[in-house]
């Protein structure tokens, strides 16, 4: 992986901060989000998070947090609200918060009332000790996450650097568990977080980021180490059957669809999704789930897989053994929820075309692109897994538990605003 750092542009990040009256650092971590925002293979779509602590005018510690619905790449000093650090700092020792009391610690503290909700993560930006932290779902990173019982294998190619943290859900619980497991190995430079991605921090954006592109690096070499090369992003090179896609669409936008007013779609084969969607194996292997938690919030759990050839007959048949499926899940996992859950459409966000390439649905042509955007990255990791080992990401239950968090959900609400 390349850096993207340049000291020019660096120094003209932190001149636009001071002459705005900001902090210089504030300029350098917008500066550096944009850049690790900038590369497909790091994050996506509103994935990843950064951070920056400083002090302000009065004295008081603050941090800057990614803000819930703003992208890394094109993100501003709005998009990082400012939030007091002392009273995150108390939530260590404090009681277990729930997602709304943990919402509303943060959102207590704003220095800005009208800013966005701070990430669901800021919590353990707070609590790790730096000035600087950056959180990423790297491609390579992935396809390494998303395997069995990676702690030694981790610990062979990163030796202390990395400290091991198993899959906890994202919010509270990980902030806790993830800074226990910093403070028994303080010396470490980055969090490696199974199934979920990768944390890197120092006390100057440079040191933080050049630390992201040196262990995605190492990821990447030992991947290819085990003839596992990962391709990097690819432009669609296949070609559209207008014919299928109509048939899809006259499907998808019956009476009661999320589709029925509106149903944008995009088509992608590449060679790596050509190479996925011909496996013998497709069906199970797309039924395992997504290659990082946050990505089932926008392409579902698994997607619907059908044949080129297919009749419309034969898409209404897959269609409906999908939504069938689909609420089997939920009523499966519902049922051992703590609170009531009302289950979300049952449509697909996904159509696997064995052989040929996937469609990503949308009621919007964003939506559909991201979701897009999203297929390409998980067909090239989970294509890598394979190779490398078997592609093993979170359980059902840790799956459904994520689609159906309220904090997650708040997280298209902002985007659909």
């Amino acid at each position: 992986m390349q850096s993207r750092w340049n000291d020019i542009d660096a120094k003209a990040f932190e001149d636009a901060a001071v002459a705005a009256g900001q902090d210089p650092d504030l300029g350098l971590r917008i500066y550096t989000s944009r850049i690790i925002g900038a590369d497909p293979d790091l994050v996506l779509h509103g994935g990843g998070n950064t951070s920056v602590k400083v002090t302000d005018v009065h004295g008081e510690a603050i941090i800057h947090i990614k803000g819930s619905g703003w992208d890394l790449d094109t993100i501003e000093a709005p998009g990082l609200p400012a939030v007091r650090m002392a009273p995150l700092l108390a939530a260590r020792h404090g009681k277990k918060l729930t997602d709304p009391e943990m919402v509303a610690l943060l959102r207590a503290n704003l220095i800005d009332p009208a800013s966005p909700n701070p990430s669901v993560e800021a919590l353990l930006h707070a609590f790790l000790p730096f000035r600087f932290v950056d959180h990423t779902h790297a491609t390579a990173i992935l396809a390494l996450a998303d395997q069995k019982d990676m702690a030694e294998t981790v610990r062979r190619i990163y030796g202390e650097r990395l400290a091991f943290v198993p899959y906890v859900m994202p919010g509270f619980d990980l902030s806790i568990e993830a800074d226990k497991i910093y403070r028994a190995q303080p010396d470490c430079e980055g969090l490696w977080l199974e199934n979920h991605g990768l944390f890197t921090f120092a006390d100057t954006a440079k040191a933080s980021y050049d630390l992201m592109i040196e262990f995605v690096t190492m990821a990447e070499q030992e991947l290819a180490a085990e003839g596992a090369t990962l391709a990097g992003p690819q432009e669609s090179d296949g070609i559209e059957d207008e014919a299928l896609l109509q048939r899809l669409e006259k499907a998808l936008r019956g009476e009661g669809s999320p589709f029925a007013t509106a149903l944008h779609m995009d088509y992608r084969s590449t060679p790596a999704i050509r190479d996925y969607v011909s496996r013998a194996d497709i069906d199970e292997v797309s039924a395992r789930g997504t290659v990082t938690p946050d990505h089932v919030i926008r392409i579902k759990p698994w997607p619907m897989i059908i044949k080129n050839d297919d009749g419309e007959q034969q898409i209404a048949e897959a269609l409906a053994e999908y939504r069938a499926r689909y609420e089997a899940y939920f009523a499966r996992n519902a049922a051992r929820a703590d609170e009531p859950k009302t289950i979300l459409d049952t449509y697909p966000r996904v159509i696997v075309i064995k052989g040929e390439g996937m469609v990503a649905l949308g009621a919007s042509e964003s939506a559909a692109r991201i979701g897009g955007d999203l297929c390409e990255q998980a067909t090239r990791a989970i294509n890598a897994a394979e190779s490398y080992g078997r592609f093993t990401p979170i359980s059902e239950a840790d799956l459904f538990d994520m689609e159906y968090w309220t904090l997650e959900q708040a997280k298209l609400k902002v985007a659909r605003a």
